[in-house]
């Protein structure tokens, strides 16, 4: 087994930078996923750590070992893709096996490995079929299986579920999971859905324009988002943004929208204090955001009045779209609000869990307040 390190990795394509100063350390037997938008570099990184994208400049390691000039085949890893890549004329069985017959493992060996990958994965009943006679999940899973059956020192997996139904996407991310826990290998995996990155990762990388944004346990990532860009793409539906300035108050401080004002908590008024008068982003989840009815115990709160225009009715909840003067927003509020569109109500915000981001060095992404 083995851990693997990004050291400073640049990839250009021309005059376009894919990977700028990229540096992560996945621990061995960690279960890292670099989540982000198209086009924000999660890819090339994988691809560059497979061996199929040479980088412009950096290392990058696998274990003990630089492999930048190491071809794909002697890496020691196995790559699952979005496609499933299946030979038509070949059953599961064969399939799987392929690479290991390339290899020259003996028939034993192969046997054995198939036998134990097909197990796992619950393919048992499958192996003498061909990829026309299964569903979109069950060739996945062969897919997934044929990189088991190598027993590399680490897994990397390119938007393996995106071909998937909803449905099938929640099962197969759940195995996924089993997997790593069954196995104890390092997985990398790249994924675009922030909901696949949280419920699966023991940490995830959040990347955009090729530049590293923040690394982090996913409730750390929740709780404590570094900047503007992570505080938006984690989270469904995205946090609420209200340009805002902060104002010194009897009380400690205030955030003052141009519709209504929010109280901050006593214990986090010195925090922000030092940003009197200062433009500030006010970001507030849409879980934090309720019906006075059904508020949760011990919370600071801050009440403010709004319209409804659009209900979301989702069965465990509810997604209600505000107005608030010239402000729009989002909560997610207890399914037994009784609410109505054109309804004039009182909502209150948890302000023990709101967050403020500062444009003054950075107006494209400002950087969280602490």
């Amino acid at each position: 087994m083995a851990g693997v390190r990004f050291a400073n990795v640049f990839k250009k394509f021309g005059d376009f930078t894919a990977l700028n100063n990229l540096d992560i350390t996945v621990n061995d037997k960690e279960f890292l996923v670099l989540v982000g938008p198209s086009g924000c570099g999660k890819t090339t990184a994988l691809r560059c750590l497979a061996g199929l994208e040479d980088v412009t400049s950096g290392d990058i390691f696998i274990g003990e070992n630089r492999v930048n000039d190491t071809p794909p085949k002697d890496r020691d890893i196995a790559m699952v893709f979005q496609s499933y890549a299946l030979y038509p004329h070949m059953t599961v069985f064969d399939n799987m096996a392929f690479g290991l017959k390339l290899r020259g493992v003996k028939k034993e060996e192969i046997n054995r490995r198939v036998k134990e990958a097909a197990d796992i994965l619950g393919l048992e009943q499958l192996l003498k079929r061909r990829p026309r006679e299964l569903s979109g999940g069950q060739r996945q899973r062969v897919a997934v299986g044929r990189a088991i059956v190598r027993e590399p020192k680490v897994f990397l997996f390119d938007e393996p579920l995106s071909n998937l139904d909803a449905k099938l996407r929640v099962q197969t991310r759940a195995q996924i999971s089993k997997l790593h826990q069954s196995l104890q290998t390092t997985f990398i995996y790249v994924t675009h859905d922030q909901t696949e990155a949280m419920t699966m990762a023991t940490r995830i990388a959040v990347m955009n324009k090729g530049i590293l944004q923040q690394l982090e346990t996913p409730k750390n990532l929740y709780d404590k988002p570094a900047n503007l860009f992570v505080a938006g793409f984690i989270g469904s539906p995205a946090m609420n943004f209200f340009d805002a300035k902060i104002k010194k108050s009897d009380k400690g401080a205030v955030v003052e929208l141009d519709s209504f004002n929010l109280q901050i908590p006593e214990n986090k008024a010195a925090t922000f204090i030092p940003y009197d008068g200062k433009t500030v982003i006010c970001g507030i989840r849409p879980e934090d955001i309720h019906n006075p009815e059904f508020l949760p115990a011990d919370i600071s709160t801050a009440y403010v009045e709004a319209q409804v225009d659009v209900i979301e009715l989702m069965g465990n909840e509810i997604i209600l779209y505000l107005v608030s003067g010239t402000h729009n927003y989002v909560a997610r509020v207890d399914p037994r609000t009784r609410f109505a569109i054109g309804d004039k109500v009182k909502l209150v915000f948890n302000m023990d869990n709101m967050h403020i981001f500062d444009p003054s060095q950075d107006a494209e992404n400002p950087v969280a307040v602490r």
